[in-house]
């Protein structure tokens, strides 16, 4: 039996020339806080898919979870991305980080990218929030639509992470 993954908002939730912002939630049936955050920080290289990544291989992914702390790439030689830098850590409450993915990164643009975990009756929901902004000729508005659709991916590996079905 496979386990239905529960999305419960996923969209774009502002768009301008300026910016974006993405907004996501996640049901976690069966999952602590405590759990989730150790999933989204420590296990980020079990869960990220290896296709959004400069070296092709998601396990060379790290995240430091603390203030200052980097999320980190290594690469094959030597070489190294960091991708966002953590600004605040609360560990099983709420993790945010600077910083632009992908594309986004070689732009001249900043985010800011905030996953807050709220326990309830059985499970955790996971909200997620990455606010871009800055300057582009043909604006941001028309990144907003692939940014979120990746990232809506990112986070559907998370939930599947936690949440293996019955089949795996």
């Amino acid at each position: 039996m496979k386990l239905l993954l529960v999305v419960i908002l996923a969209k774009v939730t502002a768009s301008s020339a300026g910016g974006f912002v993405s907004e996501h939630a996640l049901e976690l049936p069966g999952v602590t806080p405590h759990e989730a955050y150790l999933a989204l920080t420590r296990d980020v290289a079990l869960w990220w898919d290896a296709s959004h990544s400069h070296s092709g291989n998601a396990r060379n992914f790290s995240l430091d979870a603390r203030a200052g702390g980097c999320f980190c790439e290594q690469l094959p030689g030597g070489g190294s991305v960091q991708h966002m830098q953590v600004v605040f850590a609360d560990p099983g409450k709420r993790l945010r980080m600077l910083g632009g993915l992908g594309p986004l990164q070689a732009l001249p643009v900043q985010g800011s990218m905030d996953f807050n975990l709220h326990a309830y009756e059985g499970g955790t929901r996971l909200e997620y929030r990455y606010a871009v902004g800055g300057y582009l000729p043909e604006g941001l508005d028309s990144w907003a639509g692939a940014v979120d659709q990746v990232q809506l991916g990112q986070l559907q590996r998370l939930q599947a992470f936690l949440l293996p079905s019955a089949d795996d």
